[in-house]
This record gives structure tokens, sequence and C-alpha cells, in this order.
């Protein structure tokens, strides 16, 4: 489908009569995958410090935040450094995002910590020509996250692709769902999926629902509710048969390392019930299109 069209908004009339190529600046990673996700990834002209995928869209684009916090840190440490800053562990360079003259910013309102949030932005753009787009990713559900991308869509004049991103996506679900509901057996098997160490945080917002698609029972959150943190003996109680390590902001070797420096007497005593790891950095903690790997990847796990 041609790119050089005016956008289009689910056939109402659009805010701005984009002509495309658009110029899109992305302060997350998960904007980030959606947009290119929907083939306008050459249309990204700034991304995020965190913004890693997909590597050949973004490896040579500036970078429009910054973070204060040492990631290299022990978990601990890591979550002492970001009480300690709040929302200003992580800045945008407001400066650079006027530069790139952007037509559409895609920000977030879910978290002001892990990327800059809803009052960074609206400082952002103040110096920023118009007409600007801005588009706030704000999903704690994984309707919410598709309705997310389905507005990216709108925003960007490809709705139409959005729409056959969703309904692609909308079938993998579907999939991996049916894929245990054919072999009906005893109860869910009972999983805890833990997204930090120190101090032990339970995943929410739209993992309750990956595990109870993968054919499992989040005993530790609820759908849609923000991540928790709890005492090792607490999450010991909960009796899980599976423990789902996927921390955020880490891949498996990084979490496999973190997970060894883990002393506590509960801990030790919850991990014995078995543990697998899931890259949470890639999976589970951007409201994405890979959140939906994530689906299919516990499947395995859990089956």
């Amino acid at each position: 489908m041609s790119r050089q069209r005016r956008a289009r908004t689910s056939g109402r009339e659009p805010e701005a009569a984009w002509e495309v190529p658009l110029r899109i600046v992305s302060l997350l990673p998960a904007a980030t995958e959606i947009v290119a996700a929907l083939g306008a990834g050459g249309w990204l002209v700034g991304v995020s410090h965190e913004c890693d995928y997909p590597p050949d869209v973004v490896r040579d684009l500036p970078r429009v935040t910054r973070t204060t916090i040492d990631s290299s840190q022990p978990s601990g440490a890591i979550d002492r450094a970001v009480r300690a800053a709040g929302a200003a562990a992580t800045t945008i360079d407001t400066a650079l995002v006027a530069e790139l003259r952007p037509d559409v910013l895609v920000g977030q309102t879910v978290c002001d910590v892990c990327a800059v949030g809803g009052d960074a932005l609206a400082r952002a753009i103040t110096d920023v020509p118009a007409p600007l787009r801005v588009v706030h990713l704000h999903a704690h559900t994984l309707e919410g996250v598709l309705a997310d991308m389905l507005a990216v869509g709108d925003a960007i004049g490809l709705r139409d692709e959005a729409d056959e991103l969703v309904a692609g996506l909308r079938y993998r679900l579907h999939r991996v769902r049916a894929g245990h509901a054919s072999h009906p057996g005893p109860l869910p098997p009972r999983i805890l999926v833990v997204e930090w160490l120190d101090p032990p945080y339970v995943a929410g917002h739209w993992v309750p629902e990956l595990i109870a698609i993968a054919g499992g029972q989040d005993v530790g959150n609820t759908p849609g509710a923000r991540s928790v943190t709890r005492s090792w003996a607490e999450l010991a109680a909960l009796e899980p048969q599976r423990v789902v390590v996927a921390l955020c902001g880490f891949d498996v070797a990084r979490a496999q390392r973190e997970i060894r420096a883990v002393a506590d007497i509960d801990a030790q005593r919850l991990f014995a019930r078995g543990v697998v790891f899931l890259d949470g950095n890639a999976y589970t903690s951007r409201p994405g299109p890979r959140l939906v790997d994530a689906a299919e990847q516990l499947a395995l796990m859990i089956g």
C-alpha cells in the first residue's frame, strides 16, 4: 500500500492532514515496536535511550531521553536509586526533540519512572512547531494495549495497517488459548510471575491475562492491577507450582545472575518449587506486539 497519501483516521477527518512519510519521535520501547510493526519504522527520527528493537530500525537514531540510573548495579541498588530519583530518573532532551521537528510524538502515562511521563512530555513539546500530534500509551490490560496500537495507527495515518496488525495478534492469542482448551484436564497450574527480586515485585498489568491465555492461573496478581511488592514469605505462602522470573528491563542471563544473589530462606523455599526464566525486557515489560510472543512462550513453559 502506498505511503504517499494523506492520513486516514477510521473514516473521520484527521486532526491534521499529514503528508507522509511523517517524522515520528518515540519516548518508549513499546511505542517504537508498535510503529515498526505498522511498517513505519523508517519514519522514526528519534527514540528513547531504552529502545533496542527492532535493532536495524533503532540502531542509528538519536536518543531523546536519558536516565540517571546505572543499570549495571544490583537490583536492590537500582530500586533505591529509582525511589530516590522519582520522576527525575528519566529525562527528555527537549532541545533535541524540537530540533527533530516531529509530526507525531508517542509517549505514555503508565509509569513516570520507567519512561518520560505526561508532565515532562507536556513541557517537552512547548517548543515543537505545530502541527504536532501527541499519542499517549496508557494501557494496563491486553485489550488496552491493542487499543493503543489502533490509536497509534490513527495518529500516523495507518489505521488499515493497525487493524491488520491487531487482527493478527488476536488470532495468535486465540491459537494459544485453543492449544490448552482442547486438552481439558485438572485445574490450571498455579503460576507466580516475579518481575523484580530486590525487593520482590509480583508482575501485574497484562501479565495475569497472559498467564490465563497460556493455560495457567496467576496466583500473585489480577488483570489490570499494578505490579506490587510483597515479602518472600508471602510469596512462598501462595504455593505456586511454578515461578516465572521475568525481570523488568533485564534479559534471561541478567535475571539468572540476579536470582543467584537472593539469599532469603523463604525465597529459596519458593524457588525450590520450580523456576523458569522469560526475557522480561523483551516480552513482558513492554505493552506492544511482543506480548503475544510472551503468551506463546509461557504456554510452552506452563504446558
